[in-house]
């Protein structure tokens, strides 16, 4: 007796449930950690660390909501509007530069630009803007099929925006945020079968061009020299690194971190993993290594097995984008790249940041559960087929 063409729903179901279960308990263990790395925090004289993690909590609430909705949604209603998400993410990219912007509408916080509100709402829009360029691209790329590896049919379209959009954020200032989003957008047309040697040429030329940004920037020329020349030449870095280590094999305890003491700024976002090092030791730093591990995991098996085209490509950037940030803050507070500023999904502090992950994952999850439904294949690859590229 052959086996049926469709696999049941039920016989993939387990992945989408460990995906929810694994991203609740990180969620759940930056909770803990924001409140533990900001009890310390004062403003005008007064303690309000307890705040952030109420915050939050807050933004857990809202982001579990939106994902457990959006889980519930068919993807491919994503396809037809990815024009529109992008061009509104774009233009709230151009409310926040310009400079007539009253500053209840785009704050300056920190010396940046980088926050839009609307009414009670406030929100980074680069966030949400990386959402959308990962819907984007994975729709593009599924449109243009094999002209993907053309450069001028095929890559140039994607170039052209992408740097539009990096040339926003870069006025903000938000270099990192520019850069993750370019290298999200590269790991989309990768996935669909875009030529390496494009990628060497483009990755040569943004190099050269980062290097010329970084050199207009004082403050970045120096946080480049500052991590060229060791980690002792830059506080946050070796406070990092100090906490890291303090915490050896269980850590001191949890609330009972020395860095948050005002060591190690914004131990609660930029550097919490080493918050996470410091007060739950080695074998916290393993337990959220591996969780982030099954997290990229099983968004790559779920990419694998979609039913077409675009929820394999909208999968994997929805996979890269977790995981190439986490990857990127872990890499910060080892040293092992110069400080960027960028959080540690789920974890750190920032409503903006966790309410757009979990609505990913939440798209992620919807990829998953319409795998092998009958009917549920538009002109993708058959089930359980894994995602190649394109012979070079």
């Amino acid at each position: 007796m052959t086996a049926p063409a469709v696999r049941h729903p039920g016989e993939l179901r387990w992945e989408t449930r460990l995906l929810a279960v694994v991203t609740a308990t990180l969620v759940a263990l930056g909770i803990a950690t924001i409140y533990g790395a900001s009890s310390l925090v004062r403003s005008r004289g007064e303690i309000i660390g307890g705040s952030y993690a109420l915050t939050q909590f807050t933004g857990a609430l809202v982001g579990g909501i939106l994902m457990l909705i959006v889980a519930r949604i068919d993807y491919r209603v994503l396809r037809p509007l990815a024009w529109p998400l992008l061009l509104a993410s774009i233009l709230a990219l151009v409310v926040i530069i310009l400079p007539f912007t009253p500053s209840f509408i785009a704050p300056r916080i920190n010396g940046a630009k980088r926050w839009l509100r609307v009414g009670p709402v406030q929100f980074q829009a680069s966030e949400v803007v990386r959402l959308a360029v990962i819907i984007w691209c994975a729709m593009l790329a599924t449109k243009k099929g094999e002209q993907v590896r053309e450069f001028k049919k095929g890559l140039m379209p994607f170039l052209v925006i992408l740097g539009i959009i990096s040339g926003l954020i870069l006025l903000q200032p938000n270099m990192s945020m520019a850069v993750l989003i370019s290298l999200l957008g590269g790991i989309v047309l990768f996935a669909a079968g875009a030529k390496i040697g494009h990628f060497l040429l483009l990755g040569l030329g943004a190099v050269i061009g980062g290097l010329q940004v970084i050199q207009r920037a004082g403050y970045r020329a120096e946080r480049l020299d500052k991590f060229l020349n060791g980690a002792e030449g830059t506080s946050q870095i070796y406070q990092s690194l100090v906490g890291i280590g303090s915490g050896r094999l269980f850590g001191v305890g949890f609330g009972e971190g020395q860095q948050k003491m005002g060591y190690l700024p914004y131990a609660y976002s930029d550097f919490i993993f080493s918050a996470i090092a410091e007060e739950w030791g080695f074998l916290g730093v393993c337990l959220v290594v591996t969780l982030f591990g099954i997290f990229v995991w099983l968004g790559l098996r779920i990419a694998r097995t979609a039913e077409d085209a675009f929820g394999r490509y909208l999968a994997v950037g929805l996979t890269a984008m977790v995981g190439v940030t986490a990857l990127m803050h872990m890499a910060v507070t080892l040293s092992l790249m110069p400080t960027t500023g960028l959080t540690l999904p789920f974890v750190s502090f920032g409503r903006s940041s966790l309410v757009v992950s979990l609505v990913g994952v939440g798209i992620l999850i919807s990829i998953g559960r319409m795998r092998g439904k009958p009917g549920g294949r538009l002109g993708g690859s058959a089930p359980g087929r894994a995602a190649t590229r394109s012979p070079r």
